[in-house]
């Protein structure tokens, strides 16, 4: 089978868990490729000995049975760019702290890699969200695991988003800004901002707003069938829009409109791995001090 490696920023310190991860695929009989950016990060801190091949091309990709991701949940929401409508399985290696999409940490390496040779996993169905416009935006990358935000820039003054659900008219939202936010992402900024945690399954699309004037103005769960469209309004001529952590400005004569993707991202999930158990331990439920 073959894996492609990505990741963007490699320590030093890292190398070792890097090491084993090599070890590890050439023990299963492997071929290990890697991404065009991770490829730079080993030559940059001098690891010449790997054995590997650097992916140049879309047709590499698609040749590719499995993308490893090492990193944190960043690294692993720009695999999903790099993977796109291949839906190539995506396995996160968690370098730093526990994450909702790298859940696999260093120590278990080997037990991850094992599991994946012998078939012993499941793959996660992750709904993506799609931004339409008149304008090209993000190099033509249009969609993200996470969420769409609409955001003022900077310290200017609050903005005006009209919102419509399917052309019928929702809400004009007084606010600093707009998320729309998978399920996936209902983990993320969206619950920073009081929106709702929802189960990765679940089909379904959050509209949470980012400190409204208004507060009786509350996240509304929609679904994924719908298409949401924006008309945007502030005082100053440029707004922020962003698909996970890819940002850019454009002004306010931009139409934008979001929907599912037509396509999904697909995550290797692992065997004594739950969705519910990462959320105890990442929101520390049931470690009150009085039970």
């Amino acid at each position: 089978m073959k894996v492609a490696l990505h990741g963007l920023a490699l320590k030093a310190e890292l190398f070792s868990d890097v090491q084993s991860l090599f070890n590890e695929l050439t023990k299963q009989q492997f071929e290990i490729f890697a991404t065009e950016q991770f490829d730079r990060q080993l030559r940059m801190h001098g690891h010449k000995a790997l054995n590997y091949w650097v992916l140049e091309s879309r047709e590499d990709m698609a040749a590719m049975d499995f993308v490893i991701s090492i990193g944190g949940d960043g690294t692993l929401l720009d695999a999903v760019c790099q993977v796109g409508e291949l839906e190539v399985p995506i396995l996160g290696l968690n370098t730093g702290r526990l994450g909702f999409l790298a859940t696999v940490a260093t120590e278990k390496i080997a037990d991850a890699i094992a599991d994946l040779a012998n078939n012993n996993y499941q793959l996660e169905t992750r709904s993506l969200i799609s931004l339409q416009s008149h304008r090209k935006l993000f190099n033509g990358l249009n969609f993200g695991l996470n969420e769409f935000t609409i955001h003022k820039r900077d310290t200017s003054s609050m903005i005006t988003v009209h919102t419509y659900i399917d052309g019928k008219y929702l809400n004009s939202y007084w606010a600093d800004g707009l998320i729309v936010s998978t399920p996936t992402g209902s983990t993320g900024y969206s619950l920073s901002c009081g929106g709702p945690l929802i189960s990765p399954e679940a089909k379904n699309l959050v509209i949470t707003p980012v400190s409204p004037h208004n507060l009786n103005v509350r996240p509304i769960i929609v679904s994924d069938e719908s298409e949401i469209s924006f008309e945007i309004e502030g005082r100053a001529e440029k707004f922020l829009i962003s698909l996970d952590s890819r940002s850019t400005s454009i002004s306010s004569e931009v139409k934008l409109s979001v929907k599912k993707e037509s396509f999904s991202a697909k995550l290797v999930k692992l065997p004594h791995y739950h969705f519910f158990d990462t959320l105890r331990q990442k929101l520390n439920w049931g470690f009150d001090m009085r039970n």
